[in-house]
């Protein structure tokens, strides 16, 4: 049996089904990425995070991905603002949805020390909605002839988003079962503590008992919340469940505009009907004779072969990702070796404590480094406990201080093929710190690469 068959009989793939869900989650989602981008903007933080600072940690294999100079770095953020009002509006949806990836996913690739997992699932999200037909309906583009209109489309147009829904939730799940989260409530009991001044339910947040209710209860909703969302009778206790579980983390932890875009996006779970009696109430305001003029157009009733391929290609990677950490030997927490792209959602505390060294190879003399000269405090934090960012910094360091004039007292000289040493310690889940690097590396000297990092110092439980 073809890949293509087997979709086609057993996960139904290539069946009809209306689009108002489709054009409802396009409507929605726009929405809450003009919210979020404009939020950005407004906060400042276009300067504070993309123009401010000296040097930018590029993800492995993408370093290449430079900044714009200046104030011309507002110009993504512009063309995403605009670009979500087409994908609201369903206006030159294709050329917007596209921007918007482009622009998107190029701003989260300047540097990793910004990584969020909800950026992630907005780069891919936005992807998805450009290959998904979502304008095909209730849309300028129908409104002005630029498309045909559809009534119905493919299975797979809605199934590839609830797809990727479930994966944000499933893997979240699956990485919660482990000692730390289920035996110590770590590091939640660690992060609610922190909350002992809120009126009212402060002194609640002391309770052990409490953080042990929130890990338990956390990793069952991820891992089942799906289901019971795609179950009709009890749908809509779940979504009674999904709108308390993030207003409360929204209310106790500082993930931004996270939970909103988790509380709407999952209505597209709801029921072909749903979606209709929205997109009725909708039309009720935004009625145009001319959307109706021409009669809709029905869909193939098979998936091409580039959809087919993608289908596979994408559903696959999503699946292999949050599992390439079983690749590695070393801890995954520790080394965070296959953490990134992973769907690992607040499941640990880290801090760290690192102190660079610049020594002179021939008189072994050596510099402290003071941190807060190359690297802003965020970026700084970050680097302290990732073992590919310390190697970036590490490079450099070398390349900064390769040449330069140093002064002892009343001697100078200049520093000519530099090591780099660092000595960190780090703290997991609220344990005591420990070596995570040893000084005794010179860290310039380091492949930088995917492969296993054993110049890390072992976990020690």
């Amino acid at each position: 049996m073809t890949s293509s068959t087997y979709l086609n009989k057993y996960v139904g793939w290539s069946a009809q089904r209306s689009i108002a869900p489709l054009v409802i989650f396009r409507i929605i989602f726009g929405a809450l990425l003009l919210f979020g981008v404009t939020r950005f903007v407004l906060n400042g933080w276009v300067s504070s995070l993309y123009i401010d600072p000296d040097y930018f940690f590029g993800y492995y294999g993408f370093e290449w991905v430079k900044p714009l100079p200046g104030n011309w770095m507002y110009f993504p953020f512009i063309a995403m603002i605009i670009a979500s009002l087409g994908i609201i509006f369903g206006g030159f949806y294709r050329v917007s949805t596209f921007v918007f990836f482009l622009c998107f996913t190029y701003v989260e690739l300047l540097d990793k020390s910004n990584y969020l997992n909800h950026y992630y699932f907005v780069s891919l999200m936005s992807f998805l909605l450009f290959i998904v037909p979502a304008n095909r309906y209730f849309s300028l583009d129908v409104y002005l002839g630029r498309v045909a209109p559809m009534k119905s489309v493919q299975n797979w147009t809605v199934w590839i988003l609830k797809f990727q829904l479930a994966c944000v939730y499933v893997f979240a799940g699956i990485a919660k079962i482990n000692s730390d989260w289920l035996l110590e409530a770590q590091p939640l009991k660690t992060w609610l503590q922190a909350h002992h001044n809120l009126p009212v339910v402060g002194s609640l947040m002391q309770q052990e008992w409490l953080a042990y209710a929130f890990s338990w209860t956390g990793c069952f909703y991820d891992l089942f919340i799906v289901f019971f969302l795609i179950y009709s009778k009890t749908r809509k206790l779940a979504y009674v469940a999904v709108i308390f579980f993030h207003l409360v983390t929204w209310y106790l932890f500082p993930i931004g505009i996270f939970p909103w875009v988790m509380i709407f996006s999952t209505t597209i779970f709801f029921s072909v009907e749903f979606h209709e009696r929205i997109l009725h109430f909708l039309s009720l305001f935004f009625s145009s004779k001319k959307r109706h003029d021409t009669p809709a157009i029905r869909p193939k009733r098979s998936m091409n072969m580039g959809i087919r391929s993608f289908l596979i290609v994408f559903v696959a990677l999503q699946i292999f990702l949050p599992f390439r950490y079983l690749l590695y030997p070393s801890n995954l927490f520790w080394s965070e070796e296959g953490f990134r792209f992973s769907w690992r959602v607040m499941l640990m505390h880290k801090e760290g404590n690192a102190t660079f060294y610049v020594r002179d190879s021939e008189t072994g003399r050596e510099i402290e480094i003071n941190n807060g000269d190359f690297l802003t405090a965020t970026q700084e934090d970050q680097m302290a406990t990732q073992p590919d960012m310390i190697l970036q910094y590490a490079r450099l360091l070398k390349q900064h201080y390769e040449g330069k004039k140093l002064h002892f007292g009343d001697h100078h000289f200049t520093l000519n093929n530099p090591s780099v040493h660092a000595q960190i310690y780090v703290s997991l889940n609220s344990r005591t710190s420990q070596l995570f690097v040893d000084k005794k590396h010179d860290l310039s000297l380091l492949p930088y690469n995917l492969k296993h990092r054993r110049w890390l110092e072992p976990f020690q439980p």
